[in-house]
């Protein structure tokens, strides 16, 4: 039985940081065999540790992580997928062959920026200390993407990427919906490869969590609610409920998986198959994001969500304030 707060494959506790970053670094020597500069291997040690202190909040300029879907349990465990799916296309270079010939080698900095932009990529969520405007991380749903990309710009370069900070900014967009990825300006071929893994990370691990839909219903509807994702405006200012509650967005969940799995075909080109190349044939992401949507369905036709049982980790400092009960969009 899978527990609750491991990886799709039961071996990695997505909860503790050096047991993620124990798991990347293994996938990066696996790849790199040592031949890799001795900085980059650093860069990711300390990209993991930096980003640790910061959601625990022992960073001097930002207050502790309180967004309870949005956690650092999230956060590792997209990284830990993005480390697979480059692994995953570093060892299938080749395996088909394109008019074009060989897929081009990944060097071992764009897999530590790809490891790296997927540590930050909902960094945005945190509010600085200095924040008197704000009183939850969510409220920064809109814009969080944004601010994580003007953070990773400015921190790249203390890590020795430089030259990859703009870049690296970039493809953090590749995790949010405010534009298609087509969109995105990288005219680098790989690196855009490199984006489609990234927003595809962002997809597939969080939808195979053993405790995706509680968390939903819990602890993401919440986040919409505070963020405005709940609702739109219409024209002429009217309000359009898109969510009415948190076993809403549960029952709709399936209608939400066919939509992501458009987006992980069309605009992600099919990133996650490297998942396949990574478990030597199986795809344990789509097989446990199937559970998920299948229990999903089950559940949509009960009267209730109360057979959604599973007791998600909580990663929060104790003493967080926690979302206001029973949030609801009338």
């Amino acid at each position: 039985m899978r527990r609750n707060d491991y990886d799709v494959t039961d071996s990695i506790r997505t909860t503790d940081a050096g047991q993620v970053r124990g798991e990347v670094l293994r996938v990066f020597r696996g790849l790199y065999d040592g031949k890799a500069p001795r900085a980059v291997p650093a860069a990711i040690k300390s990209a993991f540790d930096d980003v640790e202190r910061a959601y625990s909040g022992e960073d001097a300029e930002y207050q502790p992580c309180d967004t309870e879907y949005h956690d650092i349990q999230h956060v590792l465990d997209i990284t830990l997928a993005m480390a697979r799916l480059l692994d995953g296309y570093e060892r299938s270079r080749g395996a088909k062959r394109s008019r074009a010939g060989k897929s081009p080698h990944l060097p071992p900095e764009y897999f530590a920026l790809g490891v790296i932009t997927a540590l930050y990529h909902d960094f945005g969520y945190l509010k600085r200390r200095s924040d008197r405007r704000h009183r939850y991380g969510a409220e920064y749903t809109m814009s969080h993407v944004t601010r994580g990309s003007k953070h990773l710009r400015a921190y790249l370069p203390g890590l020795g990427l430089r030259r990859l900070a703009n870049v690296g900014a970039t493809l953090v967009h590749f995790t949010g919906y405010e534009r298609p990825a087509e969109t995105i300006p990288i005219n680098d071929t790989l690196l855009r490869r490199v984006g489609h893994m990234l927003g595809t990370a962002d997809i597939i691990a969080q939808m195979s969590d053993r405790c995706y839909l509680k968390k939903c219903r819990d602890r993401l509807y919440p986040e919409f609610v505070l963020g405005g994702l709940a609702q739109k405006t219409l024209s002429g200012g009217r309000k359009q409920v898109l969510f009415r509650s948190g076993d809403d967005l549960v029952r709709k969940t399936p209608a939400l998986y066919m939509s992501a799995a458009k987006r992980l075909d069309l605009q992600l080109a099919r990133a996650y198959e490297y998942a396949e190349r990574h478990f030597a044939g199986q795809n344990l992401y789509i097989e446990e994001m199937q559970k998920n949507v299948r229990y999903a369905q089950t559940v949509a036709q009960a009267p209730d969500t109360d057979m959604l049982r599973r007791a998600p980790p909580s990663t929060l400092n104790a003493g967080i304030e926690p979302y206001p009960k029973g949030m609801v969009i009338r």
